[in-house]
């Protein structure tokens, strides 16, 4: 059977975290410093871990400290709301979701995949980091994140639980300018071959399933740039340095934002879109709308 949570005892490390030392802490809760930090070490026992760490004269959170810190101001933060909702009060404050987004991911995709999380009825405080997808599945493991949105799912060498929640997948439209696209829409997509390129950086999946399409078509265009910044790749190829992809699903967006036009579009390349979550089973209610509006829209594409 799984031992209770001493909510005391939890109540007491949250304060001694949140004040900065249990001196403090004592102050606050006005009681002795042998009880608080009783309580403290009767926590750590039953969690079997350490929650504090001696730095100098003072004490400062352990790695496992500042998860438990999280869990225990959401807890307590619920606590507050509990006790408002049953006195019949507002619960004051908007949801906030914290959303992960790998930077091998195009920008146009990222907001096509949020924007439903902004027009629920409650009010969403969105908050987007953007970053390494591995870092983030990092930030995600210790709950610095609701959600990460990626190109490809968790690694599963980082070791750490994650569920991949598949939003679903479409294909990729090859871009350039006019004159470059008249040039190369012709025979397309054997006109490839030597044809002035644009790419996604080395480590994303876009750019794996390029390389193997092109190898499977024997064309061997000139890679004129990688960029780890979607956006970045676009605004190269808007002033005529070479032919980009984007997803197909987003291909009026790019046509009107960087005043494209499209040389050709392949579907044996698709690019993947997930939602990477720590819980097997989505809860957040933006996070439900996101996935549920994402698998439809992809669905269509």
């Amino acid at each position: 059977m799984t031992p209770w949570l001493n909510y005391h005892h939890l109540l007491y490390f949250w304060m001694a975290a949140r004040e900065g030392g249990i001196t403090a802490a004592c102050r606050r809760l006005d009681l002795s410093q042998p009880t608080v930090s009783g309580q403290i070490r009767s926590l750590e026992r039953s969690l079997k871990v350490k929650l504090f760490e001696r730095s100098g004269r003072s004490v400062r959170l352990t790695e496992t400290g500042r998860i438990v810190f999280r869990y225990a101001d959401e807890i307590f933060s619920l606590g507050r709301e509990l006790q408002d909702a049953v006195a019949g009060r507002s619960v004051a404050g908007a949801l906030r979701l914290v959303v992960g987004i790998a930077d091998t991911l195009p920008k146009l995709i990222v907001h096509r995949l949020l924007e439903p999380a902004l027009h629920l009825p409650e009010e969403i405080v969105l908050s987007c980091v953007d970053g390494d997808p591995d870092r983030l599945m990092t930030q995600l493991a210790l709950h610095e994140l609701d959600l990460v949105i990626s190109d490809y799912p968790a690694n599963p060498r980082l070791g750490m639980r994650a569920f991949n929640h598949r939003l679903g997948d479409c294909g990729i439209t090859f871009f350039a300018t006019e004159s470059l696209a008249r040039r190369y829409r012709r025979s397309f997509p054997r006109s490839l071959d030597g044809a002035p390129l644009l790419v996604p950086a080395g480590n994303a999946a876009l750019r794996r399933a390029l390389d193997q399409r092109f190898e499977e078509m024997g064309v061997r265009p000139v890679i004129r740039g990688e960029f780890s910044d979607s956006a970045l790749l676009k605004a190269f190829g808007a002033r005529g340095e070479g032919l980009f992809v984007a997803p197909s699903v987003v291909e009026g967006e790019v046509r009107r934002m960087y005043h494209v036009a499209v040389v050709g579009r392949d579907e044996q390349v698709r690019e993947q879109f997930f939602a990477i979550s720590v819980e097997r089973r989505l809860a957040h209610p933006a996070v439900l709308a996101i996935t549920q509006s994402a698998r439809a829209r992809l669905a269509q594409a």
